[in-house]
């Protein structure tokens, strides 16, 4: 990121910590889920879009952290922001035996893999008479939205920050190695089975930290919103949207998809599923790779001199090499 792109981040963050200061429900509202989905398309986007394992299946770990947050802060009185970390560690340590056994599958194997531990999780938490069952818990009433919006803030900000070092890392580079091809990838020396469960791990510890500070925000906990279909699709489509593998793309997608859903909401109540959906199509038909490779498609074959061998101007950053 250049000097112009730190001081657009700088004025963001200041803008979204004292804006909602100032903001009535609604709008802090609308506030919140943007920044909620944005932490989960990144979320994904580190273990689909980087290492290109699409995965069906990252709602789970939303459920456990959401789950995991409400029965500590029932049985033990703490406060929800030490239930909701704690929840995102017992995510993260859930991921390590499951990511060495889930990422032995590959394509959709994969994704059918993880869809099935989510459904698996939600049928655990509808039997589990310490969870609730069906019925789910109730959590103390919350005084207000402000906390858990800021921790929703820092967890997708750390999620951005994540995905930043992982866009200039080595690390990134042998995860789209894996991505581009795995078996050539391993012929070069790359630990694809260690590379492969960080990431795992990374990307599960994102919507665990997320769906603490949602249960939170509900005041009620049960199975089908904890590990909620809809949500999960949501936050994939506008990864996809955005630009899979890109370090905007998830923020573009999400922005955009939660904007313009709730505007056709307000104005097409009964009409605005057909007309987002059909929206969603014409995009994705014409924007294939998504909104951020797109544009910087554009810009480069903008800025790219018609001569043979010329460079793009600014230059090209050098990557940095496989260890």
């Amino acid at each position: 990121m250049k000097g112009a792109g730190w001081i657009v981040a700088a004025i963001a963050l200041v803008a979204l910590t004292l804006l909602p200061l100032h903001m009535n429900g609604y709008w802090l509202n609308l506030l919140y889920q943007t920044v909620l989905f944005v932490g989960l398309a990144y979320g994904f986007n580190i273990i689909s879009g980087y290492a290109g394992y699409f995965s069906f299946g990252q709602i789970a770990f939303f459920g456990i952290g959401a789950y995991t947050t409400g029965a500590l802060a029932l049985g033990t009185h703490w406060d929800w922001t030490i239930c909701a970390l704690i929840g995102g560690v017992l995510c993260g340590v859930l991921a390590l035996p499951i990511g060495a056994i889930m990422l032995r599958l590959r394509g959709p194997f994969f994704a059918i893999g993880m869809l099935g531990l989510a459904q698996t999780a939600r049928v655990l938490a509808s039997s589990s008479s310490a969870l609730g069952g069906g019925s789910g818990m109730y959590l103390p009433p919350g005084s207000s939205l402000l906390p858990v919006y800021y921790w929703t803030l820092v967890v997708a900000g750390g999620a951005f920050a994540v995905t930043w070092w992982i866009d200039h890392s080595a690390f990134g580079l042998r995860l789209q190695a894996i991505r581009e091809d795995e078996a050539i990838a391993a012929t070069l020396g790359v630990a694809t089975t260690r590379a492969k469960v960080t990431a795992f791990i990374i990307s599960a510890i994102i919507p665990g930290l997320l769906g603490g500070g949602y249960a939170w925000f509900l005041t009620y906990i049960e199975p089908s919103s904890a590990f909620s279909a809809r949500v999960d699709l949501q936050s994939i489509v506008m990864a996809i949207l955005g630009g899979i593998g890109t370090l905007w793309g998830p923020l573009v997608g999400a922005v955009l998809m939660t904007q313009v859903s709730e505007a056709l909401w307000a104005n097409f109540p009964q009409a605005y599923l057909m007309i987002f959906g059909g929206l969603l199509v014409v995009l994705l038909i014409v924007l294939p790779r998504g909104i951020v490779p797109a544009v910087t498609a554009r810009w480069q074959k903008r800025n790219t001199p018609s001569a043979g061998g010329g460079m793009a101007m600014g230059g090209v950053k050098p990557e940095p090499e496989l260890p």
